[in-house]
């Protein structure tokens, strides 16, 4: 029997804002970051005529959407907001349809709009997935239903042929998990910055908190077995950092590698790779622990015509993955040609995109000789409503480890209303505990996450949040914006 989908409305939506700061400089590719503000949305919407409310954030961090070296974040800010502005007036435009039918005219029109302002895919997208997860939210909230059984349960009305023609076969059944995974291994990053040993923690990098800081403290006390480690593209600073993490690691860790498009292209990567393996530790490590690299080449190299080249001419490489060069419907099926492995995803890189990136890897694995990966990477998210939903999406796309910053950047759910800790403590005490210093905190145990509850609630948190103690904002205007208290970022 067909079941009617539902049908989604947005009538409107309203912005709060939490300034945050990090516990310690967290240095990737260009930036570092120190303090951001985080973005929350709250989206009323009719849902087959009757109102439900959804929410969603994200934090909104220096040089990741666009890698501009010479503007500061008060400058790329007001580009981040209009994105976000522009999606949500398409959305509230649009007439009362079905979620996919929704999605793919915002994400038309979006592109269209983005294209025409000088914006690039990436950032543009993120406009489309912060209205995607408060959407999601609020149906899901309305159906009662977790997130895995409505997006496999396909009440969503996606249909992956109109995402990408070669998927017009594959149903999303086939395509995903025929369930979430009840736990995910945190994935540690491993910052430029970040202090190895406690002997390596500086001034500059010392918290006020007792919270595990150097590397060496937080595998002792989350049991960490799995690491993404950030390259910076200099032979100088990586090759005796990799010695001292080869060491301190061991043989049992698996990594990934980050190398936040520091490298002009892949051959140049290659060159830093095979000095690496001159050494024997490095070559043991690397051969032993390595799962994959990420972004080594500036997304704007990415898809150059050299890289088929480069990859074909090495063909005992490691597995190569795209993560900022994502930006685009066809960024995947554009890399796995020239020979990339897969793609990461991030929910602010959009949610139906990332569906469609796990059917395109379920297809390509019929007919592809190498391995390919859907990594799970993380924006420096942080609870109690970004982490929620990114994890629910990684267990729904069954990806088994995730890399995790933002509990170890950010000190816990400390910034938040008292009420809105409390509240999370009492329905998710799987994912996050009590800190003896008097807040909740990100709970790893053996380097797992527990989502069980995460699983059972709608789409991230279980039930409502009050943020009515944050300070509405309006993205039109971005002074008034930092005047709500951004002034430090």
């Amino acid at each position: 029997m067909k079941i009617a989908l539902p049908t989604l409305d947005l009538k409107q939506v309203d912005f709060r804002v939490l300034p945050m700061r990090t516990r310690f400089p967290f240095k990737y590719g260009i930036a570092s970051l120190t303090a951001l503000p985080h973005l929350v949305l709250q989206a009323s919407v009719e849902v087959n005529g009757t109102l439900a409310h959804g929410i969603t954030s994200e934090g909104l961090p220096p040089k990741w959407f666009t890698k501009a070296p010479d503007t500061t974040f008060e400058q790329d800010l007001p580009a981040m907001l209009a994105v976000i502005e522009n999606a949500v007036n398409v959305a509230i435009a649009s007439p009362s349809t079905t979620f996919f039918n929704l999605w793919r005219n915002l994400y038309d029109e979006q592109v269209a709009w983005a294209s025409a302002e000088g914006h690039p895919p990436l950032l543009a997208n993120l406009g489309v997935s912060l209205v995607e997860r408060a959407l999601l939210d609020a149906l899901c909230r309305h159906l009662g239903r977790p997130i895995h059984k409505v997006i496999r349960e396909n009440l969503l009305g996606i249909r992956l042929g109109d995402v990408r023609p070669e998927l017009n076969d594959l149903s999303l059944a086939e395509a995903l998990p025929q369930k979430p995974r009840a736990t995910i291994i945190a994935r540690h990053t491993i910052g430029l910055g970040d202090p190895l040993t406690p002997d390596d923690v500086t001034d500059e990098t010392r918290a006020d908190d007792t919270l595990p800081l150097d590397l060496e403290s937080c595998i002792r006390s989350h049991k960490l077995n799995y690491f993404k480690i950030k390259v910076c593209g200099q032979l100088e600073s990586d090759l005796p950092r990799l010695r001292k993490l080869a060491e301190l690691l061991g043989p049992k860790a698996r990594f990934t590698l980050d190398g936040n498009e520091q490298y002009p292209s892949i051959s140049a990567f290659r060159e830093h790779w095979e000095v690496w393996r001159e050494e024997d530790s490095l070559r043991t490590f690397l051969d032993g622990g390595l799962l994959l690299v990420e972004q080594p080449a500036h997304r704007d190299e990415t898809f150059a015509p050299a890289v088929a080249a480069d990859f074909s001419s090495w063909p005992e490489r490691p597995c190569f993955i795209i993560d900022e060069a994502d930006g685009s419907l066809d960024s995947l099926p554009n890399a796995l040609d020239l020979g990339y492995d897969g793609a990461s995803h991030k929910n602010c890189k959009g949610i139906v995109k990332g569906i469609a990136n796990a059917a395109t890897l379920a297809h390509a694995r019929a007919f592809r000789e190498r391995p390919v990966h859907l990594s799970g990477e993380d924006l420096a998210n942080v609870g109690p409503i970004a982490l929620l939903q990114d994890l629910a999406i990684m267990a729904t796309l069954g990806i088994e480890h995730v890399e995790r910053n933002g509990h170890h950047y950010f000190k816990g759910l400390s910034a938040w209303p008292e009420s809105v800790q409390k509240i999370i403590l009492a329905h998710h005490g799987d994912l996050y505990h009590h800190h003896h210093d008097g807040y909740p905190t990100l709970l790893i145990e053996n380097g797992l996450l527990d989502i069980t509850t995460l699983n059972a609630a709608p789409f991230g948190p279980a039930p409502n949040l009050d943020f009515s103690a944050l300070a509405e904002v309006k993205l039109s205007d971005s002074n008034s914006f930092i005047q709500e208290g951004l002034h430090t970022v």
